[in-house]
């Protein structure tokens, strides 16, 4: 029986039937640059630091996030603010040790800390990976508009 089958090559015969079913079907290919696949609003990624409407930052300096973050990259030291309130002096965020789950942004109490969208972004030079507080404010008020609608969204399953 054996000999029949290598004769025959019966097992070529069927890989090639199915490249052939293969070869015909639409492809589902995206060509990345120009097109864009749909993300869900409870995407996570690039990290950004909140303010409130009228300016002042939002986080407490509870820290949190910090105890939190199973990667441990994250690194927060406080001070007292010009206002008596506890406050960030250095809020650092690690973006190679992140694994962007999103236990830092469910921490926190103020919604200060948020994982947008944004997938889109890369280091170039050694240090870069280090999200520092002024980053991620800048992150933070560049995209407040987007963080806020994805908030609104995202509300119903809170």
């Amino acid at each position: 029986m054996y000999p029949v089958k290598t004769f025959l090559m019966t097992e070529l015969l069927a890989g090639l039937r199915l490249t052939l079913k293969h070869f015909f079907t639409r492809k589902a290919t995206v060509l990345y640059p120009e097109e864009k696949t749909p993300k869900s609003p409870r995407f996570r990624g690039l990290h950004a630091l909140r303010r409130y409407p009228n300016g002042q930052e939002r986080c407490i300096a509870c820290k949190l996030c910090e105890a939190v973050c199973p990667a441990q990259a994250i690194t927060i030291e406080s001070g007292v603010g010009p206002d008596g309130t506890r406050r960030t002096t250095r809020y650092d965020i690690d973006l190679f040790k992140c694994i962007y789950c999103g236990f830092c942004e469910e921490a926190c109490p103020v919604d200060a800390i948020v994982e947008t969208r944004i997938h889109e972004f890369h280091m170039e030079r050694r240090g870069e990976n280090i999200m520092t507080k002024d980053k991620l404010l800048a992150v933070g008020d560049k995209y407040e508009a987007m963080i806020a609608a994805d908030k609104a969204a995202d509300a119903p399953y809170r």
